[in-house]
């Protein structure tokens, strides 16, 4: 397994990251722990949770994946583990968060809080990497990246990051960090696939420059690249099979992932790694991974079985012939989630 490092910080991890979203909901608690030790022995340091988990967000499942987590971890050296979790943004948007009767927002009030909930359902005194879910362009940066620094500065956390951010955001951020003499963001999580390449039309270039790593998460694009969804297939227990039945913001969702372009665009790729005798799930976790820009690509499993394809692509290094033969499909098929 590879190492990177984490922004300009001084924190360096497994290149391949293990999310978490489905532990407490598709995935149970026993099931969720022999996932997490099988990544372990196979060499990955770094695992993702968020205090808005499981997926999809319920006030009754809300912080049962951080106590899931937290269970298993009390068993391990904890210096051995990278631990990156979340503090929700504001659930006047399009997200509603399940923590706090969807009152969040990124203020002192919601970040202290979220904080020692958080602290508490895990079972440790510190977080390697704490993150902001999504943003809130409503509340000033200099509150959020203010109460952020006393966090660390009190050794609660140490280093910070942003999720599903824009680059107007990002450099914002980035601007008041500076402007106070506290803290910055370190990384950045967003959706980022051969799917969604929308990352590198401006973000990519503000990650260079600034020295921020994206640690991109759904490189299978929500699964759709694994080729589960393709003919109009829902197979039991997969989220978008799950989401078509919800309606709202879930139904949008699967909508964009697996809508016409994408499966099209996914078919593609599917004959290419089918040609290289790969597994597609390997090609598109090696591919997330071959980027300057990225330090550690975050999966996800629901169930044991699907680890095997993702673990082979720690080793797996594209040729640049594979690389412009993706890029040209991308081309042809621009932006197939809109």
């Amino acid at each position: 397994m590879k190492k990177r490092r984490l922004g300009k910080s001084a924190i360096v991890v497994s290149d391949i990251c293990m999310g978490t979203m489905t532990f407490g909901s598709q995935t149970d608690e026993a099931a969720s722990h022999r996932i997490l030790d099988q990544c372990l022995e196979a060499g990955i340091t770094f695992y993702d949770t968020a205090e808005n988990y499981p997926v999809p967000p319920k006030p009754e499942w809300a912080g049962r994946t951080e106590e899931i987590f937290g269970r298993w971890m009390k068993g391990k050296d904890r210096h051995s583990i990278i631990l990156a979790t979340k503090v929700s943004g504001p659930s006047h948007g399009w997200v509603v968060g399940a923590q706090r009767a969807g009152m969040t927002a990124l203020d002192r009030h919601n970040i202290i809080t979220a904080i020692e909930a958080s602290l508490k359902r895990l079972q440790t005194d510190y977080i390697d990497l704490y993150q902001t879910h999504w943003p809130d362009h409503g509340t000033g940066y200099e509150e959020t990246m203010e109460v952020l620094d006393e966090l660390v500065r009190a050794g609660k956390v140490r280093i910070l990051g942003c999720s599903n951010e824009t680059s107007w955001g990002l450099m914002k951020s980035l601007a008041a960090s500076e402007r106070l003499g506290v803290a910055r963001y370190q990384t950045i999580q967003n959706n980022f696939s051969m799917n969604n390449r929308r990352f590198e039309d401006e973000l990519a270039q503000v990650c260079r420059e600034e020295g921020v790593s994206l640690i991109p998460y759904s490189p299978l694009a929500g699964g759709v690249l694994s080729g589960k969804y393709q003919d109009g297939a829902t197979p039991d227990g997969a989220r978008f099979s799950a989401y078509m039945k919800l309606g709202g913001r879930q139904s949008a969702m699967v909508q964009r992932f697996a809508g016409e372009k994408a499966l099209a665009s996914t078919a593609r790729y599917l004959e290419l790694a089918a040609e290289l005798g790969m597994h597609p799930i390997t090609l598109a976790t090696a591919w997330s991974k071959q980027h300057d820009f990225v330090a550690s690509t975050i999966v996800g499993v629901s169930q044991e079985d699907q680890l095997a394809p993702i673990l082979a692509a720690a080793e797996v290094e594209l040729s640049a012939e594979v690389m412009k033969r993706i890029y040209k499909i991308s081309r042809e098929i621009m932006y197939p989630m809109g």
